[in-house]
């Protein structure tokens, strides 16, 4: 790895984090909350001031070709460094309103990350700090790299690399060969159905700032709200519907989305073996639900219909958002829900988990061994979309998925040792792994807050949290002894 090439791309990031810390201060002026100015100014002037600091101690040169042949480990290790160091920042400003240093880092982390645990237990901070909570989620949401990919001009070619770092997963076909406008592409989509998502919360007569805060939290997959009981506080079955229908979309890959629209083919979703995919869960896991609300908790067939397909693309998708507080249905819904946490979304969209094309794989891949222990024979192939996946992508999705559960169940473990409760272990690490939010249970709950957690636990939960938004592998490679192959 060469450090100046990883000093030149981190300080270009850290330069443009600052400038979206003061975003905040335009909230800050038109509430005239005059308080809110030093944490934003701060927060930003530090940011700018560590992008330079690090461009002078590492005599970063200057020009847009200075990352034009970064390696691939190089770009793993910029993209880690964003992250965390993105985490570090957005933490800054919790810290005027009197969180602790570990809370602060909880809070932001699972803000960038859009895994929507939170430590509130009370709402009434002021309005530029609920913003910056909720605008966190919307950049984490499609990726600070991939903003930056589309917005900085250093990174017309090393952004490839830096690209796939960040979106790792089992197809890389996926992505045209001009990165920087497929980049460009995905955030003006997102933008847009942002923008749309606001305008129908506002119409459904949601006030403005609420609208804006909830859209960047669905959009991005993330969850939190500026209502204490998230959006079932809002008591609106039409505000209910929409945060539905853009759950949906924020749990479907914004690449496919972004085809449909450049060829203007609906038809093209239903070419897409993963979304077909992901509907079928989606539809069916929705009906259990409603039919054991129904049957057991004796709801309409609307209200059993609308808690159940929210609840379940909530938790499907990553988006942590709450119709109502779950953790009051019957123990056959919530096991539900629980089986609901694995099932992830699409790859490329804004969700988190193993995605849905790495469980297509993992199933087609035991049905090819299951049949060769029968025809020892026979050559098989696995096929998504009618192409063939490399065995190497298969191997990588094993192993990912191995990592995984492996990383899941030793987190349940020490989790449960630390907080002598083996349902909240159980479910806050595969919340924070799958970057979910909420878990089952009074504390990790829909209307629950971590902020009881032992401080060991919260940390240990924002270790799981940065992994799961990085898909472990870069996190794994970090300790391969080639990685630290260190130039000047």
């Amino acid at each position: 790895m060469r450090l100046n090439y990883i000093a030149s791309a981190l300080s270009l990031i850290l330069k443009d984090i600052g400038l979206v810390a003061f975003i905040p201060l335009i909230v800050a002026l038109f509430y005239h909350d005059v308080g809110s100015f030093l944490p934003f100014i701060a927060t930003g002037f530090i940011a700018l001031f560590a992008g330079m600091l690090i461009r002078k101690c590492f005599k970063v040169e200057t020009g847009e070709d200075t990352l034009n042949d970064i390696k691939r480990s190089e770009a793993l290790f910029i993209v880690t460094l964003s992250w965390v160091a993105f985490g570090f920042i957005a933490a800054i400003p919790y810290l005027f309103y009197g969180f602790s240093p570990i809370n602060s880092l909880f809070e932001a982390v699972s803000g960038i990350t859009t895994t929507g645990a939170t430590i509130f237990t009370v709402y009434d901070y002021p309005k530029a700090l609920m913003f910056w909570r909720s605008f966190t989620q919307w950049l984490g949401g499609m990726g600070i790299i991939v903003l930056f990919v589309a917005i900085l001009p250093q990174f017309a070619v090393a952004g490839r690399q830096m690209f796939f770092a960040e979106t790792p997963g089992p197809t890389e076909d996926k992505f045209t060969p001009r990165i920087k406008n497929t980049a460009s592409a995905l955030w003006i989509i997102y933008a847009g159905l942002t923008a749309a998502c606001i305008f129908a919360l506002w119409l459904a007569g949601m006030n403005p700032f609420d609208a804006v805060c909830n859209a960047f939290s669905t959009l991005s997959a993330g969850g939190f709200s500026p209502n204490p009981q998230s959006i079932g506080g809002y008591g609106s079955n039409a505000i209910n519907w929409i945060i539905i229908v853009f759950m949906f979309i924020s749990g479907t890959s914004f690449v496919l989305q972004s085809r449909v629209l450049t060829r203007r083919k609906l038809s093209l979703f239903w070419k897409s073996e993963e979304f077909k995919c992901y509907f079928s869960i989606i539809l069916i896991l929705s009906l259990i639900v409603g039919g054991i609300l129904f049957v057991q908790m004796h709801y309409s067939v609307f209200e059993s219909l609308t808690a159940s397909i929210f609840q379940v693309l909530s938790l499907s998708t990553s988006t942590g958002s709450a119709s109502e507080d779950f953790q009051q249905w019957c123990l056959d819904a919530k096991i539900m829900l629980f089986i609901t946490m694995f099932v992830s979304s699409c790859s490329g969209s804004a969700g988190g988990g193993i995605k849905i094309t790495r469980w297509i794989l993992i199933f087609k891949y035991v049905k090819n061994e299951l049949y060769k222990i029968l025809h020892p024979k026979a050559v098989l192939t696995v096929k998504i979309d009618d192409k063939v996946v490399a065995p190497e992508v298969l191997k990588q999705t094993i192993f990912f998925a191995l990592c995984f559960f492996g990383l899941w169940a030793m987190t349940a473990v020490v989790l449960a040792i630390i907080e002598q409760n083996f349902a909240l272990a159980l479910t806050a690490s595969i919340s924070a792994i799958g970057d979910i939010g909420p878990g089952l249970g009074d504390v990790v709950g829909p209307m629950g807050s971590y902020s009881t957690l032992k401080s060991l636990s919260k940390i240990i939960i924002i270790f799981d949290m940065f992994i799961g938004r990085l898909e472990i592998i870069p996190f794994l490679v970090l300790f391969h002894k080639d990685f630290w192959k260190l130039k000047r």
